[in-house]
């Protein structure tokens, strides 16, 4: 059992582009909540990302599209650390050393490696494979005492405190916190605006299955108002939502963006139609949504702001993980 460590939480999200509103409401929302009430280190999560091919160029300018967006979204360089993973180089280096403690058959287990390597797995990367090694890495560098995840990174969060249980024991050491989850809430799952049983993905070929950060007003309007539904008028109780996926999704968005509960937006709305619906839901969504797009687009003319943060927060996060690593080493004996 670790020694009480300082409440801190650390979190990653991998450097991909057009970022939408799943993205906001299922992380970097609760973000923006929590630099206000411990502290915070948000990384961009480029090592992550080369587990697959990237483009270099593309991979480049998303990373620096991704701190525009944190900010953009609220997230604030003074309260926060923000910065590069890649750019701290104790991650990688952390990853090695745990390498020895982690056990085949633990990372075997993993479900979401088999999910992403499909029936490719010999062609799979090792990168890939040992991704929760580094997950457990990011986190145990700093004495992450709380870590956001939704439900499919609870395993990873698991190999991490069992990580961290074997190294302290193996070693009789005192070294690593074994960290708590924080899950989300009930907006951690945002689904497409077409189909109502897939996750709002930036990577479906339709522009109109999700709300971009960046959509301006008129286009979200358009959106809401073309998103899938039924002919049935909402119902005043969630029971009455079983096997209406759209329905129940543009409820849950509308629940999200008003710190409520489905059950207290069918309350209210509960017998409207969707033709009553959508106009008050696209006027929530522009409300979010219309203030972030306007600050990305100052953010995006100034590149060299943004790499300046990025610097900042990982000269500070280089120096919160030194004394981690250095115990590290001096554990293992060397």
């Amino acid at each position: 059992m670790t020694s009480a460590a300082t409440p801190r939480t650390v979190s990653g999200i991998q450097p991909t582009g057009n970022l939408h509103l799943g993205n906001y409401l299922g992380a970097i929302r609760n973000w923006v909540r929590m630099q206000d009430e411990m502290a915070c280190l948000f990384f961009l999560a480029d090592l992550h990302a080369i587990t697959v091919y990237n483009d270099p160029a593309e991979l480049a300018a998303n990373i620096r599209e991704m701190a525009a967006t944190l900010v953009a979204s609220g997230i604030d360089p003074q309260k926060a650390v923000l910065f590069r993973q890649a750019a701290v180089p104790a991650h990688a280096e952390l990853c090695w050393l745990l390498n020895g403690t982690a056990r085949i058959g633990w990372l075997n287990r993993m479900t979401q490696f088999k999910e992403k390597s499909g029936k490719n797995r010999e062609g799979a990367s090792i990168g890939l494979f040992t991704y929760p090694v580094l997950q457990a890495a990011d986190v145990l560098l700093y004495r992450a005492t709380h870590v956001p995840v939704g439900e499919d990174q609870k395993q990873h969060l698991e190999l991490a405190r069992d990580i961290a249980t074997k190294f302290n024991t193996d070693y009789n050491v005192d070294l690593f916190v074994e960290p708590d989850p924080i899950i989300g809430g009930p907006a951690a799952r945002v689904m497409s605006l077409r189909d109502g049983g897939a996750k709002m993905s930036k990577s479906d070929p339709s522009d109109m299955s999700r709300i971009n950060l960046i959509d301006d007003a008129d286009l979200i309007v358009q959106k809401i108002k073309k998103a899938k539904t039924d002919p049935e008028p909402l119902p005043s109780e969630v029971e009455g939502l079983e096997g209406r996926a759209e329905a129940r999704n543009l409820v849950g968005i509308a629940a999200a963006l008003t710190d409520r509960t489905p059950a207290q937006v069918l309350a209210e709305h509960g017998g409207k139609g969707f033709g009553q619906f959508k106009p008050i839901l696209a006027e929530l969504v522009v409300e979010t949504v219309a203030p972030i797009a306007q600050r990305l687009v100052q953010l995006r003319t100034d590149p060299e702001e943004l790499d300046h943060i990025l610097a900042q927060g990982a000269a500070r996060a280089r120096e919160m993980a030194a004394p981690t690593l250095a115990g590290a080493y001096r554990a293992l004996g060397l």
